[in-house]
Order: C-alpha cells, then structure tokens, then sequence
C-alpha cells in the first residue's frame, strides 16, 4: 500500500462512508483532489474496500474507526486525519435507522436512543472538533461542514421512521444555528438532505424494495443514486458555494 501523500486541496473527513451516500462522498472527494479519511464504526471491510478504489485511481485515502456517538472517539478520528494534511471539509454522514421499520410507538427505548445518539449527539460531537480545528479564532484554516439530513424531515416518516426523521429535524436546526455561530470564523455550515435513495440502508431494515415502492409519489419517477447526492455536497464545498452557509439543500426528485 502506498504511503499516504498530502493533497492540494487539503483533507477531508466523511463519517459513516464504508458504504451509500459516505462512500459515494469519499471517491469523488479523492477525485476532486482531497485526501479523504473513510470513517467507519464497524464495517471495516466495507471501509478497507472503499480505500482500495481511491488508492487504485490515484488518490489517497485512510479507514479510521471511530464510533461519533463517543466524543473521545470523535477526537481520535480527528487526530489520525491531521496526519494526512490540513483539514478543509467534514461530512457529517455517519446515521442510522436501528435497522428496524415500524410505528413509532413500537420502536424500543434502546432503538430509539441509539438512534438519537448517533444522528444528533454524534453530528454534534463532530460539527464540534471540525470547528476546534477550522476555526480562524485558533488560527485555522476556515472550511466546510456538510451535515446529510433528509427529506423524512418534511412528511415525518409516519409508520416507519418516525424518531429518524425527527433526528434529522435536530440536524437541519444545528445546521442554521452553527452555520450563523461560526460565519464570521471562516466556516460554512449547510446541509444536503437526499430523498429516496438507492442504498442498502432498506435492505438492511428488510425492506429492500422500498425505494422502487417511493418511485410512484416522487415528480422524476425514481430514486436517487449515492452519486447524485455525493455531487451536491461536493459543489456546497467548493468555491461555487462561497457565500452560501445556513442552506439545507434537497436532492429528492422533486419530492
């Protein structure tokens, strides 16, 4: 394996990118010129393989096991990302559903709080140590921070993911309220919120056609590919995105 090299355009740390929208962010991150660290809580298989493909075209990349909802574990994550260079962008990726479908009240205490721990303690304890290390009050280079939301945040998810979308109502409200609190500190803060989307995320909670059962109520006919979203946060980092901090942009078809 190649000794990681600096990148020109600086690092870039995605969560939760061993596999869907993380990973999808992670190659075209590297294409765009980034060196990326491919975060995982525990698919280290999935991790290692979305490293290989970056590596294999040219691109650095390094898996980084960190679980977000722990906030020593955020720290580590940061520390092994300072080896590859200055940082410059952190994706806020990693969220779970607790792998189960079902109405709200049948969701479990422990489901429900693991959830919460992940999506908005977790998106917190990261937006928290990107702004520590971008922050021009410590002399930092300034960046961006992109936080995944959801469109579930719009109908509620009702007799599925009902408490999923609720965290991704918290994370859209942090997103405007960070995004103000840092503006003036070099730091942009703005959300991407796919819709129906083309990951194994419903087949792991056993409904693997659920996105061909969505295409029917979405404007474009069809769910969205990992890459389609990977796109849009793409563009929210770059220099075409300068002077927009606070946004929370959808990518759902029309829906």
């Amino acid at each position: 394996m190649r000794t990681p090299m600096p990148s020109g355009r600086g690092v870039m740390v995605v969560t939760g990118a061993s596999r869907g929208i993380g990973a999808a962010v992670a190659r075209l991150a590297a294409r765009h010129g980034y060196a990326v660290v491919v975060n995982y809580s525990v698919d280290a298989a999935g991790a290692a393989s979305v490293v290989q493909e970056i590596q294999h075209d040219g691109g650095t990349a390094v898996p980084v096991q960190a679980d977000v909802s722990d906030p020593a574990a955020v720290r580590s994550l940061f520390d092994a990302a300072s080896g590859l260079g200055p940082l410059a962008a952190v994706v806020n990726n990693a969220g779970i559903t607790g792998n189960r479908i079902g109405s709200l009240v049948d969701m479990t205490a422990e489901n429900v709080r693991r959830v919460m721990d992940v999506n908005i303690s977790g998106t917190i304890f990261v937006c928290q140590e990107a702004v520590r290390q971008l922050s021009a009050l410590s002399d930092g280079p300034g960046g961006s921070i992109i936080n995944i939301s959801s469109t579930a945040t719009k109908a509620g998810s009702p007799g599925t993911w009902a408490h999923y979308a609720a965290s991704k109502g918290a994370v859209d409200v942090l997103t405007v309220g960070l995004a103000s609190e840092v503006a003036g500190q070099g730091i942009r803060v703005n959300a991407v919120a796919p819709g129906s989307t083309n990951t194994g995320l419903h087949a792991a909670a056993g409904m693997p056609d659920r996105v061909e059962r969505l295409n029917s109520t979405i404007p474009m006919g069809r769910g969205a590919e990992p890459e389609e979203v990977a796109a849009a946060v793409l563009w929210l980092v770059s220099g075409e995105a300068d002077y927009i901090t606070g946004a929370v942009l959808p990518v759902s078809g029309g829906r």
